[in-house]
């Protein structure tokens, strides 16, 4: 539409307790080092151990893979980029990436659809961090959070722009939590991404159960166009493959294609799930988002030219 710590359980040497027995002649027994484990402050949690979710978290989880089990079996959820059957020219792309860069998906309150404005991108490098509530179990951390990383790579190759995970300060978290540790990532959030703020991520807290994702891009400098932070939540209820689509989609969306449209096709900037995944389609959208002959700031009338030029060169094809 989401810091570890580890414990060292080290093995304390107590020192050298001499034990004598005076009965029957028995032989003095020798000394022995006993070994005291150190006692584990029940504050800290195991990390390779994830804690135990709520019913409410469990029954998401069970909903969510009823979800996903629905549209697979309608030929949803695709993840071959498209195909022969679906063909786009380059107005078709022209058309898209208007209606997908130059509108809000949501009102600021998140409670209603967008309006026009101008295109929005990137101008800092992307520097992503990627926080686990502490109910995500370990394999779900390591799948998630290398396709964090690979995703990243892809998106800074597409768009030329400087996108990865770590190597600064982060702008741009990336937030895999259940219900229960929603609240808790969020906080971590404002605190370490300049311009975010407990207030900003309200909307992002309390999310419907038809939201399996969502993000939040921020222009905290002196041009509203261009992005300076955004703040990325993923339900960890999702089974693999919808927290795989929502990694791809509101990554992508946290970059400048903040809309869907029901026309884009073959796209995950479509409501309707056909695709889960990023296709040529959308990659050709990111390229254009990131041309340099664009700029954040530009209305869609005056980028209407340069966006038929690119379209038409992405395509091969006439406007």
């Amino acid at each position: 539409m989401m810091t570890r710590i580890s414990l060292a359980h080290r093995v304390k040497v107590a020192g050298m307790v001499l034990a004598t027995v005076s009965a029957c002649g028995a032989p003095p027994i020798e000394p022995t080092l006993k070994p005291v484990p150190r006692p584990v402050p029940a504050d800290l949690p195991d990390p390779d151990v994830a804690k135990p979710v709520s019913q409410k978290s469990a029954a998401l989880r069970g909903y969510f893979n009823q979800v996903e089990q629905a549209q697979l079996g309608q030929g949803l959820m695709r993840r071959d980029g498209g195909g022969e059957d679906t063909p786009f020219t380059a107005a078709m792309l022209a058309r898209n990436f208007e209606r997908i860069a130059f509108y809000n998906e949501y009102n600021a309150q998140f409670t209603g659809k967008g309006e026009k404005t101008l295109m929005r991108r990137w101008e800092r490098p992307v520097r992503m961090e990627i926080v686990f509530g502490d109910g995500v179990p370990p394999s779900e951390r390591e799948e998630d959070g290398a396709a964090v990383r690979a995703y990243a790579g892809r998106l800074a190759g597409i768009t030329g722009h400087s996108i990865k995970v770590g190597g600064g300060a982060p702008n741009f978290m990336v937030i895999i939590a259940n219900e229960d540790d929603r609240e808790e990532a969020l906080m971590q959030a404002a605190a370490r991404v300049p311009g975010v703020t407990q207030a900003s991520l309200a909307a992002l807290q309390d999310l419907r159960r038809d939201t399996y994702c969502i993000v939040a891009a921020y222009a905290g400098g002196p041009d509203p166009s261009t992005y300076t932070a955004a703040v990325a939540v993923i339900r960890a209820e999702n089974p693999s493959l919808m927290r795989l689509a929502c990694i791809h989609e509101e990554l992508a969306q946290g970059l400048g294609l903040a809309n869907d449209s029901p026309a884009a096709r073959p796209s995950i900037f479509n409501d309707d799930d056909e695709f889960a995944l990023l296709t040529r389609h959308d990659e050709m959208l990111l390229k254009m988002l990131y041309d340099p002959r664009l700029h954040a700031g530009i209305s869609a009338e005056e980028a209407a030219p340069t966006i038929r030029e690119i379209a038409s060169e992405l395509t091969g094809g006439p406007v």
